[in-house]
Parts: structure tokens; sequence; C-alpha cells
């Protein structure tokens, strides 16, 4: 039977992104399906570059070596814009999952109090935009500091070491970072996106967004059967059990329909993060 599977190539992300697709593999559901699915590389946390094209996921992918990966929302429209391959977000990813702001510092306590702070961010990722939109509200943006930090593991040392007095991050680093008397500062959920390569047609994409979506049904019924595979990277700081079930939710994945585009787009724009160029069917699928 295997013969007959369509093979779907994934460049890996970090397991609480990526848990779906843990979960589809496990239980056999792309097989079902009619696919083959595989990871081209085991998930490298410690990939770093501020050119975000020299990370992991995405120089697999330029590469043509991976047919689909999945980041954060923004970034996807951004590399879908400067692909050199040429890149397609799909759709919105099933893992719905928070960036906080998070510190050591009791001085800090609201956003209010990151006025000309450096907060450590992963430049072009979920945690550099999460955090200007976190903070725009409660500062002045002429007051608001984001600098590079590197991935979640260097940003949360780098916290640690007093880099920096506020980073953003993810899961399983928030539960992680709470456990050893860090206290959040602002916490923001955000949906991802689905980049799939505009060559692998367009049934096989839908069939592979229908099985990871039948993987989140399976995680929203009991995540704490699955939360071995989020807590894995930190390589026993963080049990199982120690994951918080509350900073990271799985939902079917949805189109990303043109209005929310227009308004993600034109705010990209105002922070200068896009030249504004490309039209919602250039960079959607």
């Amino acid at each position: 039977m295997s013969d007959t599977l369509y093979r779907f190539t994934i460049s890996p992300n970090g397991p609480v992104f990526d848990l779906p697709i843990y979960v589809a593999l496990e239980e056999g559901i792309f097989e079902k399906n009619g696919l083959k699915v595989e990871f081209v590389d085991k998930y490298d946390p410690a990939s770093s570059s501020q050119d975000p094209f020299k990370r992991q996921k995405e120089a697999l992918y330029e590469a043509g070596v991976a047919s689909a990966y999945n980041l954060c929302e923004w970034a996807g429209l951004d590399r879908s814009e400067k692909s050199s391959r040429g890149s397609q977000v799909f759709g919105l990813r099933p893992a719905v999952a928070a960036q906080a702001i998070i510190t050591f510092d009791e001085d800090i306590q609201e956003p209010r109090d990151l006025e000309n702070v450096a907060v450590g961010i992963n430049e072009l990722t979920g945690s550099h935009y999460t955090t200007l939109q976190l903070l725009e509200g409660a500062i002045p943006r002429d007051t608001i500091i984001v600098e590079h930090a590197g991935p979640p593991h260097e940003r949360y040392q780098s916290l640690k070491d007093g880099k920096f007095k506020a980073i953003a991050i993810m899961e399983p680093f928030i539960s992680l970072a709470l456990k050893e008397g860090a206290h959040i500062v602002a916490v923001n959920f955000y949906r991802g996106a689905e980049v799939i390569s505009p060559d692998v047609p367009a049934d096989k994409r839908e069939t592979y967004v229908a099985s990871v979506n039948a993987a989140a049904d399976l995680i929203r019924a009991d995540f704490n059967r699955y939360k071995h595979h989020v807590v894995a990277e930190l390589n026993g700081r963080l049990a199982p059990e120690e994951l918080a079930s509350h900073f990271v939710h799985y939902a079917h994945s949805r189109p990303l329909d043109e209005k929310r585009f227009d308004y993600t787009y034109e705010w990209m724009k105002t922070w200068n993060l896009t030249k504004g160029t490309s039209e919602y069917k250039r960079l959607v699928a």
C-alpha cells in the first residue's frame, strides 16, 4: 500500500507548533488518508540566524527538500513574498499558541513598564510580531525596543543571564520560566500559517490539512497524552505534567481570508515589515 501513498515532506518547526503532525504520524492518520508524510530533518532547536532564510525550516524549504512548513502568520506572508522558490500560505495552522513577555524583574509588572526597555525576540518570527502588537497599545511606538536574541533556548538563557530584562517566548518555555520563578508581563495568542509549495496538488494540500485537523481533535480531547512531545526539547527540565494546558490551543486549520490578509498586511506595512507590493492572490493560495 505504501507505494501508492503521496510523499509529503515537512521542514520541522518547534514541537509545540508541529504537535498535530507528530500526532497524525503517531496515530496513522496521514497514511489512512493516502499520504506518506516525513520530516526531512530532525528539529534543531539551536538553528539560529538573523537572516530567516538561513534558519532550518526556511533553508530546507527553499532548497526544495521539503514540501511544506509552518510558522507564524506574519512570517508566512513575509517568507512567501521573499521566497526564491515560490510559496504561498495555504491556511492558518492548527496550533493557536501564546507568546508571553516574561521577566524575572520585579520592577516590570505590566506592559507600561517596558517603555524604552529592550525585549529579546527572534527577528521576524511570532515573538517579534506579537511583541509589537502587545506593546503598541500600551506605550508609544517610538519607545518600543525589540532586539534579536535568537531561538527560544538562547533567548531564555539570555534572560536568565541578565542580558535582557524581558523576552518574548512560547511553550514549553513559558511553563519552564514560571517554574523557575519568572512572571508574565503580557501574553498574546496568535494563529500561524501553513506554507505549502504550489507544486503540491491542491487535493493533496487539502488532505494534509484535513489530517492535521483530525490530529488537533485528538489533542484537544486529551492534551496530556501528547505533552511529552512538547517538553522533549528541554531534556528533563520540565516534566510533561508540568506543562500548562492554557498557553497553547489546537483548533482546525482554516483559510486566510482576504479581509484578514488586508488588515495583517497593512499592519506589517506600518512597521516597515513589508514593502507592501504584493496582492492577496500572490501570497495566499
